[in-house]
């Protein structure tokens, strides 16, 4: 393998020197609240396009002194970001041209071996970018050829040379053929499928559509005296709108439960009626007629014995041509409807199972939901949903079998009519994407959306399999929403938007990346976003899709859909649930992890740029990924935080979860032999001071400040094979990066008390300081607070759990308490008070003058000589200023802070204290 040139030989490029976050940042997260690559197709942990497409940029041209200012560059690289950008054609030939120019004018290889949702590749192949995208997961590449490949090779047509055309069949629409292809077939199926189970749907009113059939699950009461059936809802809302609610009213008798429909704009609700509150939660069974409860073991012991059931309560109908739905229980018809459409599955089970060879609903096992990562938000196990297939009703396996026959049939009717075999494959291929879609969205984990939108939420709301109690049917027919019409169109404007970034494919392959199968020194770049620990557990949560892809085209993609599952045996993925639990899942993928930086580094060409986004809340994860491109002959050069989440997302309610991505550029380098400790640390000291206020001056603060510093300080570190102290001890990257904590963390306290008297603090002040800025009030993982207060001089484990202490320790977890979570007894008895610590006087300040108590306010500050100590306030002015809004402890801090001025003059005696607060 040949060796990477020294630093000194290779030209800095744009995003080693110079990088607008801020702006960039601001198009992420907007990107994720508009239509992008997720509309084709789910995918978890899919990085925005516009960061991909600005970092993609900076990376590949080089950084010129004198040429440009650094503002221009970063003005430039801000236009790119810009969501309008990949239809602005100055804008990207700009772009084209000068990567051109850097590479002397040939298109640069790029290759993303970790593609998923294939944002990375798809902005390199609009750069101009010779690209190749590959994944270890079937349902990823189906992705991938459906946004690299197809579009380009059989959708841009004004692009492509008219010979790959003259064997092809095309609609009379001949700006994006492969888009009217794909909506031509899409109606035949759908028309075929409306034929053959439409009745199933509509009851006969032409004016009224069914758009969402509302079920909950069943269970009898445990209660001996009882025994009735107990409907499972968690809520009984069906719609909430600014001047309305609906709601779904249980009218209890002493043998059962019946529901009728209340209306809160001509009918008031029941006094003591909470819609809110349902029958179940946490699965705690709450019995309406009796009153019993059944707690949670025995709710999901019921499930697993088969001792429940489900029942259809009500429907939301939509006026063909208006808006707004109209909501009616459901009648016995319903029921008939619903029960023929149970019996014409088993009977075309029967007849397609002869046919395909394969049973047409999924049988394969669902996870187990066991263990301590990410696979125990797979819950759907311990309530006896074993397989893929029971996560559908009848109705929904009967429409989802349908509609994969008909794409099936779809496919045998091109070939009958000579469509080229691979434009044929291209077509169903989306065809069959959309069935994912349908599956997505009409599934018995699919909850009602009450605050409006098109009916249901997405099975994956969150990555995880939640049990869901009651749960929202669609209409596979709906034209409005959760349909194969929308699904459909979804595809197409997929297809027409994807044509329009190069009239040149992408090389699209399915591999581990662990073993590229490319030559040694191949690649210009890698641009790539590994896993992060077990943050995703992609193949099982792919396995949702990939089961009903197989029963569609599996047939044309043997290579990909050969095993009952997609493939996990190389999965860089940290699971629990193998042999050795949490410890040996941690290092399968630190290992493989390590095998893939490894690759990437031989497959890259000496003068060669990686830029690997990583995102992994903990510091452990951070310094394992750093110390994987270290023994991969990979050194980190720059690195940056660019938000790529929505602030308000559900994972990060309760978590430090990073609200941004590490773009850690890094090169392959040859290293100096030998470093001394003394000269590196003085040499890391002056180049962390520089890298700091850039960061500072940026606007990063928090978590994402300690982890970007972090990453800056590597580019020093890794310049050296070695690195010994005076005694010739090896300096390892543990106890360095120990030495880069404690001087990021001396300088973000001075900076946040506004270059303030930090060593005049407290150790522990200063960790209250710290906690509140880094982390707010969300719960940390230890590993992470014990290197926090490590930095400060403090011993996490001497801390917690003290009485009336600050620091709580629940599990894995580090709370850091506010004042009124604190248990301090008697603090109103200020002469007893003996603890010098800033921030205890702070908090007890602040739980007096919540009292009202100016009297002991002034007596406590003025014993502890804080009144008129400047430090004090800017120590209270820090802390509210690191905290959200809607802090509890943020409004003590606004309403203590803004009676200071008058506290001082007291305690200085210029003032009665009687006068205090007139």
């Amino acid at each position: 393998m040949a060796k990477g040139r020294n630093l000194l030989e290779v030209q800095r490029r744009l995003i080693e020197e110079i990088l607008p976050i801020k702006e960039i940042s601001s198009e992420a997260t907007k990107e994720r609240t508009v239509t992008n690559l997720v509309t084709l197709h789910t995918w978890w942990a899919r990085k925005p396009l516009s960061s991909s497409r600005a970092t993609a940029y900076a990376a590949l041209v080089p950084y010129t002194i004198g040429d440009e200012s650094d503002l221009s560059r970063k003005m430039y690289v801000s236009s790119l970001a810009n969501w309008h950008s990949p239809y602005d054609k100055d804008i990207l030939s700009k772009a084209k041209k000068e990567i051109l120019e850097s590479n002397h004018y040939k298109a640069p290889k790029i290759l993303d071996p970790f593609s998923g949702g294939g944002s990375i590749p798809l902005e390199a192949l609009r750069l101009g970018c010779d690209t190749y995208a590959s994944d270890y997961n079937p349902v990823s590449v189906m992705m991938l050829k459906c946004t690299l490949e197809y579009p380009q090779k059989f959708g841009n047509i004004q692009a492509a040379s008219s010979d790959n055309y003259n064997s092809l069949k095309y609609s009379e629409n001949r700006n994006n053929p492969l888009s009217s292809e794909v909506k031509k077939w899409g109606d035949w199926v759908l028309s075929e499928a409306m034929h053959d189970i439409g009745g199933f749907y509509n009851q006969g009113d032409s004016e009224l559509l069914p758009v969402g059939y509302v079920w909950a699950r069943t269970i009898k009461c445990q209660n001996p005296m009882c025994g009735k059936e107990i409907y499972l809802v968690r809520n009984y809302w069906l719609a909430k709108k600014k001047d309305r609610d609906i709601v779904l009213y249980p009218s209890i008798s002493a043998k059962s439960i019946t529901f009728r429909i209340i209306d809160t704009k001509t009918e008031k609700l029941p006094d003591g009626f909470d819609p809110s509150r349902g029958t179940i939660s946490k699965a705690v069974v709450t019995c309406l007629i009796c009153g019993s409860k059944i707690d949670g073991k025995t709710t999901a012991l019921l499930f697993r014995q088969g001792r429940c059931s489900q029942k259809m309560i009500a429907i939301l109908l939509q006026k063909r041509g208006k808006s707004g739905k109209i909501y009616r229980v459901v009648t016995e018809k319903d029921v008939i409807c619903y029960n023929n459409a149970h019996e014409y599955l088993q009977q075309k089970k029967e007849k397609l199972m002869e046919e395909w060879g394969i049973d047409p609903v999924p049988d394969e096992p669902t996870p187990k939901g066991k263990g301590r990562g990410a696979e125990r938000a797979f819950a759907v196990r311990n309530y006896g949903l074993n397989t893929w297939g029971e996560l559908f009703n009848s109705r929904q396996k009967l429409a989802l079998v349908i509609f994969v026959d008909k794409v099936r049939k779809a496919y045998d009717r091109m070939l009958e009519e000579n469509y080229n075999v691979e434009y044929a494959t291209a077509i169903v291929s989306y065809l069959a994407l959309a069935i994912d879609r349908l599956a997505e969205f009409n599934s018995t984990l699919c909850i009602l959306h009450v605050n409006g939108g098109r009916g249901v939420n997405s099975t994956f709301v969150r990555q995880t399999l939640p049990m869901v109690w009651n749960y929202t049917e669609s209409n596979p027919f709906n034209p409005f929403g959760a349909g194969w019409p929308t699904a459909c169109e979804k595809c197409t404007k997929w297809i027409e938007s994807a044509s329009m970034t190069s009239g040149v494919s992408a090389t699209v392959s399915q591999c581990s990346a662990t073993s590229l199968p490319y030559p040694d020194n191949y690649f210009d770049a890698v641009f790539t976003d590994p896993p992060y620990y077990d943050n995703v557990p992609y193949s099982h949560l792919a396995d949702f899709f990939y089961v009903w892809l197989k029963r569609s085209i599996g047939h044309l993609y043997p290579d990909l859909f050969s095993t009952p599952l997609s493939p996990k045996s190389m999965e860089v993925v940290a699971y629990s649930n193998m042999a050795g639990g949490w410890e040996a899942g941690k290092l399968f993928f630190e290992n493989l992890l390590r095998k893939s930086f490894t690759e990437i580094s031989r497959i890259l060409k000496p003068n060669g740029i990686a830029l690997i986004v990583y995102a992994h809340k903990s510091t452990a994860g951070w310094e394992t990924l750093i110390n994987s491109l270290l023994e991969s002959g990979l050194v980190v050069t720059a690195a940056w935080p660019i938000s790529t989440e929505m602030k308000a997302r559900l994972r990060a309610a309760d978590s430090a979860a990073l609200a941004s991505s590490i773009y850690i550029v890094t090169r392959k380098m040859r290293k100096e032999k030998t470093g001394f400790y003394r000269e590196v640390k003085e040499e890391l000291k002056r180049y962390l001071n520089l890298r700091l206020d850039k960061l500072w001056n940026d606007g990063i603060a928090g978590a994402d400040f300690f982890i970007s510093a972090v990453g800056s300080s590597i580019e020093v570190y890794g310049r050296y094979e070695k690195i010994i102290d005076d005694e010739g001890n090896t300096i390892r990257a543990d106890r360095f990066l120990e030495i880069v904590r404690t001087i990021v963390t001396d300088y973000a306290v001075h900076k946040i008390l506004r270059n303030g008297f930090a060593e005049e603090i407290s150790k522990l002040t200063r960790f209250y300081i710290l906690w509140r800025w880094s982390y707010g009030e969300s719960n940390v993982l230890f590993d992470d607070a014990r290197k926090l207060a490590q930095s400060v001089g403090i011993d996490l484990i001497k801390e917690w759990n003290e009485k009336d202490g600050l620091i709580m320790k629940e599990k894995e977890f580090i709370k850091v308490l506010g004042p009124e979570d604190r248990k301090i007894k008697d603090y109103e008895k200020v002469e007893n008070w003996t603890r010098s610590e800033m921030i205890d006087i702070l908090h007890i300040a602040l739980l007096i003058w919540k009292k009202g108590r100016k009297d002991l306010l002034v007596k406590l500050l003025g014993k502890n000589s804080l009144g008129n100590n400047d430090i004090f306030y800017r120590v209270a002015q820090a802390i509210s200023e690191s905290l959200p809004n809607m802090s509890r402890e943020k409004k003590l801090l606004e309403g203590f802070l803004a009676g200071k001025e008058k506290i001082s003059e007291v305690i200085s005696g210029s003032l009665y204290q009687r006068k205090l607060f007139d």
